[in-house]
């Protein structure tokens, strides 16, 4: 017992030998991760002088009035409310589409289910650029050109996919004796809907509606092609045109930037935790 007991903190020391290293590499990926980041928003605090004499140096002094003329600007803000209707829309229609045809795909079984899961699982390889000509072709014979609906729409489509393949794990989770017990009280298919499935796919919905509005309030391509009007651009349309508008400006530019990408820094930071949880109970399920 003895022995065993000496044996076990020289093992723990061993093993925590490693454990620098780890870190250190860790270290040293968040530093390029983060670098980026860091030096968009301090340089917003620069004037252009300063970006110039010294680039990589801290400001000195720190100025505000970058960032204080992006914030008092309309088209800043006009274009927040887009990008906020734009992905608040696309995450609830993600979330109500997904689960509806995740709970078929889980629950039921008939012809051609097989092939239609597949069908959603090769989505995930299809990525939008492919497809960006027909699409174009399709949402303008729909009249939905210089709509925020013309973009709404396509990123749903895009983003069920990967709604699909987190949450019919989730729902396949879910024990048949429940099903049976509601069935015994008389609830309806659909209550049992409302009533069952959604509460306890409620992780596999938050997990898959950050994913979705993180990537809806990031996207570029799709309202590039699609929105031609100032009026209805996005955030990311509006970095394009304010950084072609204040090309000379760069610290200017630099605040715009990264007051634009801070909204979905912030939010994806709050919920991180809640995607993993639902990653894991998806691939516990």
């Amino acid at each position: 017992m003895a022995g065993t007991r000496s044996s076990r903190p020289g093992g723990g020391h061993g093993r925590g030998g490693g454990d620098p290293i780890v870190y250190a590499v860790a270290l040293v990926l968040i530093g390029v991760m983060l670098g980026p980041v860091l030096y968009i928003i301090i340089g917003g605090f620069r004037t252009n002088s300063q970006i110039t004499t010294d680039p990589a140096g801290l400001p000195h002094p720190w100025e505000s009035g970058n960032y204080t003329g992006v914030l008092t600007s309309d088209a800043f803000w006009r274009q927040v409310g887009n990008s906020a209707i734009v992905a608040g829309a696309t995450t609830a229609g993600v979330a109500t589409l997904g689960v509806m045809a995740s709970y078929v795909l889980a629950r039921y079984r008939f012809r051609g289910r097989g092939a239609m899961y597949a069908l959603f699982a090769a989505g995930l390889m299809f990525p939008a650029t492919v497809a960006i000509t027909p699409l174009y072709i399709l949402v303008k014979n729909l009249g939905l050109v210089n709509t925020l609906p013309g973009v709404i729409l396509p990123q749903i489509a895009f983003a069920l996919p990967t709604t699909v393949i987190i949450l019919v794990p989730f729902l396949q989770a879910i024990p048949k004796d429940i099903e049976e017990a509601a069935a015994i009280d008389r609830c309806s298919r659909l209550g049992f809907f409302w009533r069952m499935v959604l509460p306890l796919s409620v992780p596999g919905l938050i997990t898959t509606g950050i994913l979705a509005f993180v990537n809806s309030w990031n996207s570029y391509l799709l309202p590039l092609f699609l929105l031609n009007d100032q009026d209805t651009f996005t955030l990311p349309l509006g970095v394009q045109a304010f950084a072609s508008e204040y090309s000379v400006d760069t610290a200017k530019v630099l605040a715009f930037t990264s007051l634009s990408m801070i909204p979905a820094l912030v939010f994806f930071s709050l919920f991180q935790r809640r995607i993993v949880g639902g990653l894991t109970g998806a691939v516990k399920g």
